[in-house]
């Protein structure tokens, strides 16, 4: 960075006092830290990287305390940084600030097909790190092995169970499935009898079912893998552990078990009947009914989680949940993001596929689109709704998404009298820059520049991504300070 740069960070991070995800502080005005390897880790491990500022003192405010000596320091942090796995290369700047010299250490992130990055004195599994907001947080076995499978193009969905045969199978499932086949790929299925097409499509082996064979075909996979199966809930607070008047946490409470088309149904019917039946009127006063949640926007996000979620050994006990509460609804699954793929690319870019054969299969069966439209069909879908889009985000392997249901910031009406008021009201829930623009009734260079720029400047509006203004998935909400 240039050294104005870094003088614009040291005094963001004395205005905001605090690091975050990609800012690490350190004092180093009696020597440079010992243990540089955590940090240098988790930077590494995440797509944007990090920087190590050198010279503040976070117990003081994040004054400025400067270095003991700033060459010394880059050698030594370089020393560090060559006992990292790949070995990190650090891009150093330097620049005096009230009369103190400051230092800057930028960590580049490591390359997908080379993560995790690890400190080798301790090894992959106690040297590697992942960032959590302002700590450094050791990486878990699961984390590293997601990594690994990656790599080294392991689909766990295509394991053979011995413990199973395909007496678990639905005959009726595995014959519509071969007559699909037949149909969509007449020159294999030309070469191949009917009787081997299971086999030399990954669904048996020997006489024993695949997993993904498994997950699909048979009546009950939760007889081999009880957790693998979708676990139900309505709570009755804002988080679980809530309780209503009468001390209950669980408004309802299921375990949802079958294939994954079974379960895909029965989590829908859940959401339906346990989320109410919203009142709406067209342009012509004409009353019409819509779900809390729109159904087909849930659908897809259940499928979502039941094939792309980590089939390993790591995940066996782990079963794909949904949390309804009173404000929203979440569906969560293990396995993060597959690939190198950024979260903000989810709808817009093609991205690995954890499980092609669960993918295939369904696909062959008229069950799912492997198409990447399912993060576009939500958000379209909560748009005619007039929700919110959905959220999502990953954290230590789990993959979650977010609905978020009508609230009464949604039934402010803006007045042009009281432009900033209505603004305000409208975001006491995280807007977007066309939810603003659509409230408004103007265009969107006059909304952001003559109506919204004036709220943030004065610190009544603020980002929810502050660190990236221009990002386009930016939302503004109303601060609490004001």
């Amino acid at each position: 960075m240039q050294e104005s740069e870094l003088v614009k960070l040291v005094r963001k991070i004395q205005n905001e006092r605090c690091e975050g995800q990609r800012i690490e502080v350190k004092s180093a005005s009696n020597g440079c830290p010992s243990r540089l390897y955590d940090t240098l880790s988790s930077f590494s491990n995440q797509d944007f990287g990090g920087v190590l500022v050198f010279g503040l003192e976070e117990e003081g405010g994040f004054a400025v305390s400067g270095v003991y000596d700033a060459q010394d320091l880059q050698q030594r942090v370089t020393r560090q940084c060559g006992e990292m796995e790949p070995v990190v290369r650090a891009l150093f700047t330097s620049v005096e600030i009230d009369g103190k010299i400051v230092v800057s250490a930028e960590i580049p992130p490591v390359d997908i097909s080379e993560r995790p990055a690890f400190y080798r004195g301790k090894g992959r599994i106690g040297g590697a790190f992942v960032r959590v907001g302002d700590a450094d947080e050791r990486m878990s076995e699961f984390e590293i092995y997601s990594y690994e499978a990656f790599r080294t193009h392991r689909h766990d969905e295509r394991r053979i169970i011995e413990e199973a045969d395909t007496s678990l199978f639905d005959g009726k499932r595995i014959g519509d499935y071969v007559a699909a086949i037949k149909v969509d790929r007449p020159h294999f299925a030309a070469l191949v009898p009917d009787s081997e097409i299971p086999e030399k499509m990954g669904i048996i082996k020997d006489g024993h079912p695949s997993l993904a064979g498994l997950m699909v075909f048979s009546t009950c996979p939760q007889i081999v893998f009880p957790q693998l199966c979708v676990t139900a809930v309505v709570v009755p607070g804002d988080r679980i552990g809530s309780v209503n008047g009468d001390g209950v946490r669980f408004l309802e409470n299921k375990q949802i078990t079958g294939s994954i088309p079974e379960m895909v149904d029965e989590a829908v019917g859940f959401v339906a009947r346990n989320t109410a039946r919203a009142n709406a009127f067209n342009k012509d006063a004409r009353r019409r009914d819509r779900m809390e949640y729109p159904l087909l926007a849930v659908r897809e996000a259940m499928l979502n989680a039941l094939i792309h979620r980590d089939y390993s050994r790591y995940t066996e006990s782990t079963p794909v949940r949904v949390e309804i509460y009173p404000d929203r609804m979440e569906i969560s699954n293990k396995g993060g993001l597959y690939g190198a793929a950024p979260l903000s690319s989810l709808g817009h870019a093609d991205i690995g596929v954890r499980n092609p054969l669960i993918v295939s299969i369904l696909e062959t069966l008229g069950k799912t689109e492997n198409r990447n439209s399912g993060i576009a069909t939500m958000r379209i879908e909560c748009e005619k709704c007039a929700l919110p889009p959905p959220e999502f985000s990953v954290l230590h392997g789990e993959f979650r998404v977010v609905f978020r249901n009508r609230r009464p910031a949604d039934d402010v009406v803006f007045d042009r009298h009281n432009v900033a008021d209505s603004i305000l009201a409208f975001c006491t829930v995280p807007r977007t820059r066309d939810e603003i623009t659509r409230f408004t009734g103007r265009t969107r260079p006059y909304t952001m520049s003559y109506l919204v720029k004036p709220l943030l400047e004065s610190g009544k509006l603020v980002r929810t991504n502050p660190k990236a203004p221009k990002n386009q998935d930016q939302k503004f909400v109303a601060s609490t300070r004001r």
